[in-house]
């Protein structure tokens, strides 16, 4: 990533923990609904991919075809998500995809992960920026519990129960949109 190495450090382990949760989710007892493990699959294919094109190109120097991988894993799991119809996972697999794209294009040892300075399509990167920054305030307010309201003397003390902690799985979300509002920053 092009930046500074730590803000590409801290994405790389941000993002590696969201895989590796969504990895263990996609295997947990309480996900025995088949929908819902491929989607975690996917969400760890995202999160782990994210990680990789965040490692900073001053301290993990990559192969120039490293990118064409991305462009491939990428585009195929965007046909993926398209034929599943989950339109967050095609958006996301193009933009990884696009932001490969730019590291094709950046001079050779300009880094890697679309960060070589190469620079993007203005309006395709403004747009993505525009959903990626909606979909983390989105999901971030989702995390917010909201009281629950019982009825007059059920609940001990006053009316109001006790509310159950924000779930993982939403602030996994809200990270890698974080993650992928900082990568798009950098094209």
């Amino acid at each position: 990533m092009h930046g500074p190495a730590l803000t590409g450090w801290l994405l790389v382990v941000l993002c590696a923990a969201a895989g590796v949760y969504c990895l263990l989710r996609s295997r947990a007892g309480a996900e025995r609904d088949r929908a819902r493990r491929v989607r975690a699959r996917g969400e760890a294919l995202m999160a782990l991919g994210m990680a990789a094109m965040a490692l900073p190109a001053s301290a993990v120097p990559l192969p120039g075809w490293t990118a064409w991988v991305y462009v491939a894993v990428f585009g195929a799991t965007a046909v993926w998500a398209a034929a599943a119809r989950h339109p967050h996972h095609v958006i996301g697999s193009a933009a990884m995809v696009y932001m490969a794209l730019v590291m094709t294009a950046a001079p050779a040892g300009g880094g890697h992960a679309g960060h070589g300075g190469a620079g993007g399509v203005p309006v395709l990167t403004g747009l993505l920026l525009a959903y990626y920054a909606v979909h983390a305030v989105a999901s971030g307010i989702r995390l917010i519990p909201a009281p629950a309201v019982l009825a007059a003397g059920s609940a001990p003390g006053g009316g109001v129960a006790a509310v159950p902690r924000p779930e993982l799985l939403s602030a996994c979300r809200t990270a890698m949109s974080m993650g992928m509002f900082t990568m798009l920053l950098t094209v």
